[in-house]
């Protein structure tokens, strides 16, 4: 078992390829590694866009911070119930300020009395989520590991460098979400395990492996192409979600930025849809876990390999009728006999065809195989078997031999001498 301990799958990589200084050195780079954010304890809300005036740029800015409260809180609830932000029940400011821990600031735009931005909300777990219904409702994936792959410039890269794509899942919330995501950092042997280029290798045997050493049941490989019209202008990027070892398409969707300047906002927004693909091919049963990733079973035994070949070939043979003769001094004996040949395998039905108490009855068994084997099998379960004229005759087999006689002295060795007179 690799479970939790990635090391030793990458000592022995180093072992087999040979390259260990290579790997080691690429290894130490510092321009890696992006630990997920831990959001267990928070509720978060994102893309709460505000247009707000007031007398003053603080007084507006307020005002717009309140109103992403109100807004926030309204689509928390309503993402738990199913329903309309509409139908939201109204909560005060003053509560509210009690249930947010903070503001995130996306974009904003201040003026002299006007507050245009897009925020964020986080709400405190343990205080919001009796108020929305949500306190351990939510349905969940078995953990899934994420394979971020960002391609531009012609360089496809997943964790090997830091990123704006691997950045944006590392500061993903998660504890909103129907995935629950194995995200690696890059740091360690991450880089060798999760990247690119692996995303493609098709080996079971090695996603067993990857999978059994972050603790996860099943990959999941978020992917985007970036492109710009030309240095720092507008950029598209094109999203495609996959899944399983073999890169199954879940979906995928485009997002362009006509400002082109930080790729940052432009990868939020990509997450944000992409864990909504994932969550609906998690409802819509799709992220079914391929049975080649499970582990392959132990090796039967040999003895187990031959009795399944020849009840294999047993089945596969047509049913020919027999006759046996059987000696039956008394009912008791014709009945054992009829049990003895039922239990046979391959006998499908045994009828007495003429009976006769004290004397030899006659009994058809129907039995899936020839007559060898049919008398090779009543051998087997204690019967002596005699071939005549295409009947079997069946008598029981003889019990154990009597002791061999002594063997008599050699007349020419000399006499014994006669024991002594008695007194």
């Amino acid at each position: 078992m690799l479970r939790r301990r990635p090391f030793a799958l990458f000592a022995a990589m180093i072992a087999i390829t040979g390259f260990g200084s290579a790997l080691v050195a690429q290894l130490e780079s510092g321009d890696r590694g992006i630990l997920p954010l831990d959001s267990s304890g928070v509720l978060e809300v994102t893309s709460i866009h505000v247009d707000v005036a007031g007398e003053t740029a603080e007084q507006a800015r307020y005002a717009g911070w309140r109103q992403a409260q109100r807004i926030g809180f309204k689509l928390l609830w309503a993402k738990a119930h199913g329903a309309s932000p509409d139908q939201a029940p109204a909560v005060d400011d003053a509560t509210l300020d009690g249930l947010v821990s903070s503001i995130s600031v996306e974009k904003e735009q201040i003026g002299p009395g006007r507050y245009i931005a897009d925020l964020g909300v986080l709400f405190d777990r343990s205080k919001t989520a009796g108020l929305v219904d949500m306190a351990g409702d939510l349905r969940r994936s078995d953990p899934l590991l994420l394979v971020p792959i960002m391609l531009t410039d012609g360089t496809m890269t997943s964790v090997e460098t830091r990123n704006a794509w691997q950045r944006a899942w590392a500061g993903f919330r998660t504890s909103t979400s129907a995935i629950d995501y194995v995200r690696p950092s890059g740091l360690g042997a991450d880089p060798l395990l999760v990247n690119a280029a692996l995303a493609d290798r098709p080996g079971r045997a090695w996603w067993r492996n990857v999978l059994d050493t972050y603790g996860a049941s099943d990959i999941l490989v978020a992917q985007v192409q970036v492109r710009r019209l030309y240095p720092g202008g507008p950029a598209s990027a094109h999203f495609i979600a996959r899944h399983g070892a073999d890169g199954e398409v879940i979906g995928s969707f485009d997002i362009h930025d006509r400002d082109g300047g930080d790729l940052q906002p432009l990868m939020n927004k990509g997450v944000q849809q992409m864990d909504q693909l994932f969550s609906a091919a998690l409802n819509d049963g799709r992220l079914r876990r391929d049975p080649s990733l499970n582990p392959p079973p132990p090796p039967t035994p040999p003895e187990e390999i031959v009795a399944d070949e020849a009840a294999t070939a047993i089945d596969s043979t047509p049913a020919q009728a027999y006759q046996l003769l059987v000696s039956t001094p008394d009912a008791a004996a014709l009945s054992a006999a009829v049990s003895s040949v039922r239990g046979v395998a391959g006998v499908d039905a045994v009828s007495e065809s003429s009976v006769a108490i004290g004397g030899t009855s006659s009994i058809v068994a129907s039995y899936h195989g020839d007559v060898s084997a049919l008398r090779a099998a009543l051998m087997a379960r204690g019967w002596s078997v005699d071939y005549e004229g295409g009947q079997l005759r069946l008598s029981r087999a003889a019990g154990p031999r009597p002791a061999p006689a002594p063997l008599r002295a050699d007349p020419l060795a000399p006499a014994a001498a006669p024991p002594p007179p008695r007194p």
